[in-house]
């Protein structure tokens, strides 16, 4: 199974890693930088995640005192919807100037939370199954 997820150059805070779809389109979104039909268009496709995508509500937990804390989701290669659905907020971003980097690997890292669409995962101490 290859797994695939959309970043941006921008960095989370939380994570240290590019930052993903959902929070720079948040932050565009919160800065009031979308237009009226991009609003309409961000909170079409977001309430759609909502709910079409389950949730995590619980994760397991990496051992080791090395391990990292910070899940970072990524879709299974046959998400198509899922996956369509962020091509979508590719767009938007493109319009802003802000490039879009496809990231696809077979190993996401230590997977906290599993469902049909994604895994949550902590990435690996050291790079590994990135393409």
């Amino acid at each position: 199974m290859n797994y695939v997820r959309f970043v941006i150059l921008k960095r989370d805070e939380d994570s240290g890693k590019k930052q993903g779809l959902f929070q720079a389109m948040a932050d565009l979104y919160d800065d009031g930088a979308l237009t009226a039909s991009e609003e309409r268009w961000y909170v079409e496709v977001r309430e759609w995640y909502n709910e079409h995508l389950p949730a995590p509500d619980r994760f397991s937990r990496p051992t080791g005192t090395r391990a990292p804390q910070k899940a970072i989701s990524w879709y299974k290669d046959d998400a198509a919807e899922c996956i369509s659905r962020m091509r979508e907020f590719v767009a938007i971003l493109d319009v802003h100037g802000i490039h879009v980097e496809m990231l696809t690997t077979d190993q996401p890292g230590y997977v906290m939370y599993e469902d049909e669409y994604q895994v949550c995962a902590v990435p690996f101490g050291r790079k590994r199954g990135k393409k």
